[in-house]
Formats: C-alpha cells, structure tokens, sequence
C-alpha cells in the first residue's frame, strides 16, 4: 500500500501511521516509567528475521548501523535470515514488563536500552551484561541468577555424586529461607537473610575454598560449574543487599514462554519495524497479563484513547488502569497464584519436617 499515491490509500494509512506514533510514544513512557524504578531482571531469546531485499543504510546511532552491519554481513554470506532477539525487561519495583528488538545479541542492544539506568540489573551471567556493569561507572550494579547456577551443577551430578549433593543442599536452604520470606515485609525478609542465607553463602564459600573442591579437575563439567560460581560469587549475593530483589531470574525466564508461544504462531518476523511492532504490542499484552487484565479489553481501549489523541500514558499504565477498570480484572488468576503459593510452601514445609 506505502508505494501507492492515492486518495484511498493516504486516508487508509493515515490512522494506522497515528496509532503507531502514538503506540510508540506509549512504549516509550513505559520504558521509562520501569528504568526509574531501579530494579529490574532481563533474559532475551531468538527470534527469525527475513532478510531485506535491501539493507538500509546506516544511520549515526549505533541501532542503525548494528542493523547495517548484521544485515549486509548475512547478505554477503547468502543467508535468507537471521538470528535477531527478543529481550523482555521485567521491572521488580513497579509491575511492567518491557520488551526490546535486536537484529543480533550483541550488547549494544541492552546497552542502548539502559544507557539512562541506574540501580540493579539481575540477569544471566552473559558477558555483555558485565562490559555494561563496568562501563557504567557504578551506575548498574549485577546480580547473578542463582537458578542458573543451581542449574549447571544438577546437571553434570553424576560424575561427582557425593560433591554435587553438598552443593545442591546448599542452594537448597537458600531456597527454603527464600520460601519463608516471601510473606515477610522488607525489613523482615532483609534480616532473615542477613540471619540465615548470608551464613549459608559463607558454609558454600568455605567448601569451594577446601580440599574436596580442589580435588576437582577444573577443566571437567563438575569442574566449570563450580568455576562459574566462583566467577560470579559477588553477584549471586547481591541480593542479599536488598530484600526487594530476588535470588534468581526465573520471572524474567517465564516471559521467555510469551514469546515462544507467538514465535510458534508467525514463524518469523518479516522486517525490522516488524520486529519493533511486535516489541510494542508484546509489552502492552504482557504488562495486561501480569496485572491480571482483560487483555482484549486493556488493548482496545489503550488503542482508542490513543488514536482519539489522549496523551495521558500515566493512566493507560495497566496497573493504574486496572483500579478504574474493576470489571477487567481477571481475579481468578490472584487466586490460581495463591492457590500454586501455597501447594508449594506445603510441599516445601513437609520437605523440611516444619
């Protein structure tokens, strides 16, 4: 329809081009709304993206000229498509989530996206995620998702059994001092883990320092899941510091799931823009899904305030939306996560004999 200079075809496109103006200065607000609050976890995954029949050219701003590189690279080599990536940003002090496009996982993508952030980033232990820690002069500080540490010892635990079953015991009561904290005010999970978890860090610390450890060869499986602890040792603590961060990145993981599920439905993402569009649309449906929306509902009235001109981003947020909309609001779904909270603390305090 863009190559066209009709009547018809400008009076069709002009709405579709002001809600994507509009869209765009709401994802906008959004991403800053979440940077101010200090606190956020990231993760990203892959998505496919088409090949262009023509690179565009670069632009001055180090997006455009990534695009450029990876785009004409790929040409160059005969590729019909490449391995661009979704990331998700989940704020941990006010309830949005946040989704980015990049035609490649270098760390300039989330560089660029948190250029204006200060506070803490919980994210994997990814190398791009360390250059930007110290390239921020103090302004980001890392933690370390401990599941993922967790995860690399489980998985290599039959060839050192009697080893592994001490470290996983370990990562075991940070979790169980994790379930009790849940329900805690801040000062009181705070002093709960300076009382408990921060001791347990201390036994694991001590074991990784001692003989049995050292018997490990370094350079086998068991080996480097220990290294990547010792690697990121400060990290994996960091939350220690903060009763409002989590000791790990496993919210942030499950939005990976959101966009899988799409992934399945369009294959692939036929363009760049495309690509921001999905972004757009994916933080909007997925900041409506974790405050318990009508997601239909949020959507299309987000959509008609914005198209009729409303630049009140402030009360389309969805988690102030929701306290005007009641009659949206999906309770069933607080008393399906009570209902899982609680199968699982059972479950956990039969475990401990509590």
């Amino acid at each position: 329809m863009i190559g066209y200079d009709t009547t018809e075809t400008l009076e069709f496109q002009r709405p579709v081009l002001r809600v994507r103006v509009t869209k765009y200065a709401k994802y906008v607000y959004c991403r800053q709304v979440l940077l101010a609050g200090g606190m956020l976890g990231t993760d990203d995954t892959p998505v496919t993206l088409l090949l262009p029949q023509d690179v565009p050219p670069p632009g001055e701003d180090a997006k455009s000229q990534r695009i450029h590189e990876v785009l004409s690279r790929a040409k160059e080599k005969g590729d019909t498509s490449v391995a661009a990536r979704m990331w998700a940003y989940r704020g941990m002090t006010v309830p949005l989530n946040v989704f980015d496009f990049t035609v490649s996982r270098h760390r300039d993508g989330p560089a660029d996206f948190l250029q204006d952030f200060s506070g803490k980033l919980m994210a994997d232990c990814y190398s791009g995620y360390a250059a930007i820690e110290l390239r921020s002069w103090g302004r980001i500080e890392r933690g370390a998702c401990a599941a993922h540490a967790r995860r690399k010892v489980f998985e290599v635990r039959e060839s050192h059994p009697l080893e592994s079953s001490f470290v996983l015991a370990k990562f075991q009561q940070l979790y169980d001092v994790e379930e009790r904290a849940k329900t805690m005010s801040d000062d009181e999970r705070l002093k709960l883990r300076e009382a408990e978890a921060r001791p347990i860090w201390a036994s694991l610390g001590k074991w990784l320092a001692g003989d049995a450890a050292a018997k490990v060869l370094p350079k086998c499986r068991f080996g480097q899941a220990l290294n990547y602890i010792r690697r990121h040792w400060q990290p994996l603590q960091l939350y220690l510091s903060d009763a409002r961060m989590p000791i790990d990145n496993n919210d942030v993981e499950q939005l990976m799931k959101q966009v899988a599920i799409g992934r399945k439905n369009w294959l692939f993402i036929g363009s760049v823009a495309a690509g921001e569009r999905a972004a757009d649309f994916l933080t909007l449906v997925s900041s409506a899904v974790r405050n318990d929306l009508d997601v239909w509902a949020y959507v299309k009235d987000v959509l008609d305030r914005l198209l009729s001109g409303s630049s009140d981003y402030e009360s389309l947020r969805p988690d102030i939306w929701k306290q005007s909309h009641p009659e949206a609001v999906r309770t069933y779904r607080v008393q399906e996560r009570r209902d899982h909270a609680d199968r699982k603390h059972n479950s956990r305090a039969c475990r401990c004999g509590h």
